[in-house]
């Protein structure tokens, strides 16, 4: 029997060296760390320099570490992230081929959005001297702003922009985010009151307190908001020379490009065509379940009018936010119970439930997830969009709180936060195909795990679950197909029960988000299949708590590691 295998302390150093040269080059990478040093002031340099520098250095860096180990020498453990270093490498290599291709505004992304978010939401304020690094980064914003405004300029000059439709909304979003009660104060500013309201929490004189408090006013009026309004002007100007087509494919070589994002993101060979029927036939399977729901209910009617039901009968959405809200923390306080019997590692991480910021709800989508700080000094977030309550029906807050809460992405998440045995780019990075399969996994877990006793709910949990079968065939549909994004809207409405209003959120999401949604489906899959493969090889010896401990603490792999983990588990636990 050959010896076993010891971890080689020169690999960790190497992923050490990694990261403290990745967290140099990123103060937005601290913030959302938990770091606050020097640096807690600044944003980050957004050239095309930096991008290309910041690719290169991933090149070499997988390169050095293929010259400098012998693969086959190392541990288990040293060897997985050895290979996941080099399959991310890989996967960034390939698409910073494409980085021209990307839009550097639009209703979805952009640091638009991005730099209030971060200040609301990650930038902490328990001294003084945060306090001012906060104002330091309200200055900043401006020109911050300006080197995104030029590289988006240049990319327009080459036919890189959003479709015509899209300007509205981030005009939209940068009013929003200007918008106060028009005194010279700015309050009704969401970065502003935000500022305020961390500030009085510090035991400071009052003096100090107005003094900080007029210099971030100043630091919004000097720097942010001149900004904002040449952003303003760009996207104007850029609204008038855009087109009306919504795929990928009319960007340079957009159908290489749309096929480098399906892998990236799915982590498979799969083919847009072959992604494109398995959403039709998962799409068909889904609608078979939602009849045989529709016949429990005693629901008389067609599917379609069963969809119209769903869709707009008053008793199926929320009266209030507080309606919505605490419904929700009940149905996580009910999960949180029964965990235990299902999960060998819990969370750590305490998780809070909150709304939208009002200046990014009305294009935010309809719940997201932001994971906690890893020194603790931040919960993980469960966002809900309450913009419009008729769009967040009752029925799918189960599933809802399932995937972005526990099981899903917060036990997820947590857990791989915790697991400080790994090299940081595992630790703290992520495979879409593994987090949001595990995300959508967890809405049927939950079915599993004895929660959908209301029909209607378990019918919700079918409706989010069709929600990401019809990416499939939308998302290529729109690029590889060349949808138009009217034509997603209507193959939506007349094959599921989203919402109208949810329908033309996730189409226009599709349109410049492009390949990302594929993987939520393609990923769940995968780990059905697996779990499945494991159960009928073991029988009796199957556990599924070992099975959810081997997925989540090796934290994010592409699917095909994933299917080898569980392949050598069997193997292991058979023998």
């Amino acid at each position: 029997m050959a010896p076993a295998q010891e971890n080689n302390p020169r690999v960790s150093e190497f992923f050490e060296d990694v990261d403290r040269a990745d967290l140099a080059e990123s103060p937005y990478l601290k913030t959302v760390r938990g770091i606050r040093d020097k640096d807690y002031r600044k944003w980050d340099d957004y050239s095309e320099r930096a991008d290309a520098a910041d690719l290169k250095r991933l090149i070499e860096d997988a390169a050095r570490l293929a010259q400098s180990f012998d693969q086959a020498k190392l541990s288990p453990a040293d060897e997985l992230s050895f290979r996941l270093f080099l399959a991310r490498a890989k996967r960034l290599s390939a698409l910073g081929a494409y980085r021209g291709n990307t839009y550097i505004f639009d209703q979805m992304n952009g640091a638009h959005k991005e730099f209030p978010a971060v200040l609301i939401n990650f930038h902490s304020i328990t001294n003084q001297q945060q306090a001012r690094d906060y104002v330091s980064r309200i200055s900043g914003i401006g020109p911050a702003l300006d080197q995104l405004i030029a590289k988006s300029a240049a990319r327009a000059a080459n036919g890189v922009m959003p479709p015509k439709w899209v300007y509205p909304l981030i005009l939209s979003d940068i009013d929003s985010t200007l918008q106060s009660n028009g005194d010279s104060a700015l309050t009704g500013n969401s970065v502003l009151d935000d500022f305020r309201a961390k500030l009085g929490k510090l035991d400071l004189p009052e003096t100090r307190k107005t003094e900080l408090i007029r210099a971030a006013v100043a630091a919004w009026k000097g720097s942010a908001a001149p900004a904002y309004g040449r952003l303003r002007t760009e996207m104007q100007r850029q609204q008038a020379l855009a087109g009306n087509d919504d795929g990928v494919w009319r960007l340079p070589d957009g159908t290489r490009y749309y096929d480098t994002l399906l892998a990236t993101y799915t982590t498979t060979d799969l083919t847009a065509d072959q992604i494109h029927n398995l959403g039709l036939r998962e799409t068909a399977r889904i609608q078979d379940g939602m009849r045989a729901i529709m016949q429990k209910v005693g629901f008389r009617g067609s599917l379609s009018q069963f969809f119209e039901h769903a869709r707009s009968d008053p008793r199926f959405f929320p009266a209030t936010r507080g309606d919505y809200l605490s419904e929700t923390q009940g149905r996580l306080d009910a999960m949180s119970a029964v965990l235990p019997k299902w999960f060998a590692t819990l969370p750590k991480d305490r998780l809070q439930v909150k709304p939208v910021e009002a200046f990014r709800e009305k294009t935010a989508t309809k719940a997201f997830y932001s994971p906690p700080a890893p020194d603790g000094s931040r919960p993980g977030i469960y966002y809900v969009n309450l913009y419009d309550l008729k769009a967040m029906s009752k029925n799918e807050i189960e599933a809802l709180a399932y995937h972005e809460g526990i099981p899903g992405h917060h036990l997820q998440r947590s857990i791989q936060y915790a697991l400080g045995d790994v090299p940081a780019f595992r630790r703290f990075g992520g495979v879409v195909s593994y987090s949001e399969g595990w995300g959508l996994y967890a809405e049927q877990l939950g079915k599993e795990m004895g929660f959908y006793t209301d029909p209607y709910s378990d019918f919700g949990r079918l409706s989010m679950e069709i929600l990401r079968a019809g990416r499939l065939v939308t998302d290529t549909g729109i690029h590889s197909k060349r949808w138009t994004r009217q034509q997603a809207i209507d193959w939506y409405l007349a094959n599921t029960p989203v919402m109208r209003g949810d329908v033309v959120n996730q189409v226009e999401r599709f349109v410049v988000y492009p390949g990302q949604a594929t993987a939520y489906t393609v990923g769940k899959l995968k780990i059905v299949e697996l779990r499945e493969r494991a159960r009928k090889a073991l029988g009796p010896r199957f556990d599924i708590r070992a099975f959810h401990e081997l997925v989540l603490m090796s934290g994010p792999v592409p699917l095909d590691i994933l299917e080898e983990n569980v392949d050598a588990w069997i193997a292991k636990t058979r023998a």
